[in-house]
C-alpha cells in the first residue's frame, strides 16, 4: 500500500491475520488493502502453490528469510556465522534463491545465527563475511538482493548482529550493492534507540524496513516510539522500499490497522 509520499506497507503473514490459517492470510491481506506480503519461511509449501496464492490474491511477495534449523537447535537463528556449518549454509542459500526466483521475490533475509561460546568473535566474523559475500554473488546471478538484520539481545540472546553499526559494517566489508540492510525499528529501539538518526545514517544501505512498537512488539502507536516523527522522517529522506508490518496484533488484526490511517493518511485499506 502506498501513500502520496511514497511509503509502502506490506503485511507480514507470520504475524498478521493469525485468526485464519496461513493459506487464507493472502486473501485476508488483500481484503485489508495490502498489495504485498512478507513472511519468514516459504519452505514448507511448494513454490507453485505459493505463487498461485499470491496471484489469486493480487499480491507481490517482497521478502522471506533464509532457511534456519528447528527451534531449540544451534541453528534455529541461522547458520551464516557458524564455521562448521558452511555446507548447510550454502545448501540453504541455494534453496532460498530457488524459491525467490519462482516467487519473483526481490529480497531474501539472510539469518546470521548465534555465535557459539567457544568460537572467537573474530573467527565467526571472518566466516560470516565470507558466507555473505559468497551468497551475494550467487544472489546476483539470480537477480535477488540479500538483506541482513540486527536483532536485539533480549529476544535472541547471542545473535551475531545486535546493532545497526555491526550490520552496516558487514555490508561495507562485503562491498558492492548486492547485500543491504533490513532495518527493524523494533529491534533498533530495543537495542540502541535513536531510531531516526540511525535511519538517516544508514539509509543508503537500507533495502527493507520492519515495524513494531516497544514494549510488547504490537502495533505502531501502542508504545513509546514516536511514529509520526519516524514516518515523516522517512518521507523526507525519500525512502523508496517496503515497510513490513512485523508486529503482534494486540487484538484482531483488522481492528488494529487504524495506525496506518493515522500515520499514513492516504492509506486506503
Amino acid at each position: 500500500m502506498t501513500t502520496d509520499h511514497g511509503l509502502r506497507f506490506c503485511a507480514n503473514l507470520g504475524r498478521l491475520f493469525g485468526e485464519v490459517p496461513f493459506e487464507e492470510r493472502f486473501d485476508a491481506a488483500a481484503e485489508a488493502g495490502f498489495s504485498a506480503v512478507e513472511y519468514a519461511s516459504p519452505y514448507g509449501r511448494s513454490p507453485v502453490e505459493l505463487r498461485r496464492r499470491l496471484k489469486d490474491a493480487g499480491l507481490r511477495q517482497v521478502l522471506f528469510n533464509s532457511p534456519v534449523g528447528a527451534p531449540g537447535t544451534p541453528t534455529a537463528a541461522g547458520t551464516a556465522c557458524l564455521p562448521d556449518r558452511v555446507g548447510e549454509f550454502r545448501d540453504g542459500i541455494t534453496r532460498a534463491l530457488d524459491y525467490a526466483v519462482e516467487l519473483e521475490c526481490p529480497l531474501v533475509h539472510l539469518r546470521a545465527g548465534v555465535r557459539p561460546a567457544d568460537v572467537p568473535r573474530d573467527t565467526a566474523f571472518s566466516r560470516y563475511v565470507a558466507n555473505v559475500a559468497w551468497a551475494g554473488q550467487l544472489a546476483a546471478g539470480a537477480g535477488v538482493r540479500l538483506v541482513i538484520e540486527a536483532v536485539n539481545a533480549r529476544d535472541i540472546p547471542g545473535y551475531f548482529l545486535q546493532t545497526q553499526e555491526q550490520a552496516a559494517g558487514v555490508v561495507a566489508a562485503v562491498g558492492g550493492d548486492q547485500v543491504g540492510l533490513l532495518f527493524d525499528i523494533y529491534h533498533c529501539q530495543m537495542s540502541q534507540g535513536d531510531v531516526s538518526t540511525r535511519l538517516e545514517e544508514f539509509l543508503p544501505s537500507i533495502a527493507h524496513i520492519q515495524v513494531a512498537d516497544v514494549p510488547g512488539r504490537a502495533e505502531p502507536g501502542s508504545g513509546e516510539i514516536a511514529w509520526d516523527f519516524v514516518f515523516d522522517r522517512l518521507r523526507a529522506l525519500g525512502y523508496p522500499g517496503w515497510i513490513g508490518c512485523e508486529y503482534r496484533p494486540a487484538n484482531a488484526t483488522a481492528d488494529g490497522l487504524g495506525w496506518l490511517t493515522r500515520y499514513a493518511p492516504e492509506w486506503n485499506g
